[in-house]
């Protein structure tokens, strides 16, 4: 098969296993070399048929003989309906590894294998699958967060440009805006994250807590603006009905506003404790 010369470069010292564009395998064995040069070669590759037996059923496959154990998993998915991840192929009573090949594991025409599923490696993968389902679900549900706290920043700063311009801040749209924000809370609350999803969850907590607390001070603002004008109101008419005769006097008196709610108003102070959010 080989000439003169090529068989003395087996037998002999040479370190190269290398001979003429075929690999020397362990116990003298020759194939093909699996390279880029090889693929214009004029030695044709085989194919040869696999049988393969999965609990009670035969599975005949025909592959390259030079192909490796994983692509021959990869043909098996299919009709046994088992992952090739999740494959385990016994030749001549070992499992083998997807990466070798099965001219060098001296597979044929019409050898029989048996193929078993690898319950743990399915296990280990359906975790992984469900792991990456849970990143995937909780950066959809902070980013579409985001993008709502984004637009209800603009409602907060327009609302605190108009107080502080000294306009008037109806406390109704004060209110729905932070219950909105509380509900924001709420849903980042349910998130389950770790690593640096974690982080951008408690970012996004941080700047809705600090929103709310605008819009709480706004509200408490609004609300002494609204006991001082009342007071002023009061004393004007006050000093009105001062200068009319005693008998319209008695008419137009005007009640005293009660102290004890003026106090509790005058000394309503903000404490908002927020949960801590890991």
């Amino acid at each position: 098969m080989f000439s003169s010369t090529n068989k003395a470069s087996v037998s002999g010292g040479e370190k190269s296993p290398s001979l003429g564009g075929l690999d020397v395998r362990p116990g003298g064995l020759l194939v093909q070399q699996r390279n880029s040069d090889m693929r214009s070669s004029s030695v044709s590759v085989s194919n040869i048929r696999v049988r393969v037996k999965y609990g009670s059923s035969y599975h005949d496959i025909y592959i390259s003989s030079q192909a490796s154990f994983g692509e021959l998993k990869k043909k098996l998915a299919e009709p046994t309906g088992v992952h090739h991840l999740d494959q385990k192929l016994i030749f001549n009573n070992k499992e083998r590894d997807s990466k070798a090949f099965l001219d060098v594991m001296r597979v044929k025409d019409g050898s029989k294998m048996v193929l078993l599923e690898d319950v743990a490696s399915k296990e280990r993968r359906y975790l992984e699958m469900c792991r990456i389902s849970a990143v995937e679900k909780a950066t959809n549900s902070l980013a579409k967060i985001n993008f709502e706290v984004d637009k209800l920043e603009g409602e907060v700063t327009t609302i605190e440009n108009k107080a502080t311009r000294g306009g008037k801040v109806a406390e109704k749209d004060v209110v729905n805006l932070s219950e909105i924000l509380m509900s924001k809370l709420i849903l980042l609350d349910g998130i389950v994250a770790d690593g640096e999803l974690k982080q951008q969850r408690g970012k996004q907590v941080r700047r809705v807590q600090k929103y709310i607390e605008t819009l709480d001070l706004l509200r408490l603002q609004s609300s002494k603006t609204s006991i001082i004008a009342d007071k002023t109101r009061i004393q004007q008419q006050m000093n009105s009905i001062s200068h009319m005769p005693k008998p319209m006097q008695k008419i137009m008196q005007v009640p005293q506003m009660p102290k004890k709610p003026l106090e509790q108003s005058e000394s309503l102070v903000v404490s908002t404790k927020w949960e801590t959010f890991e």
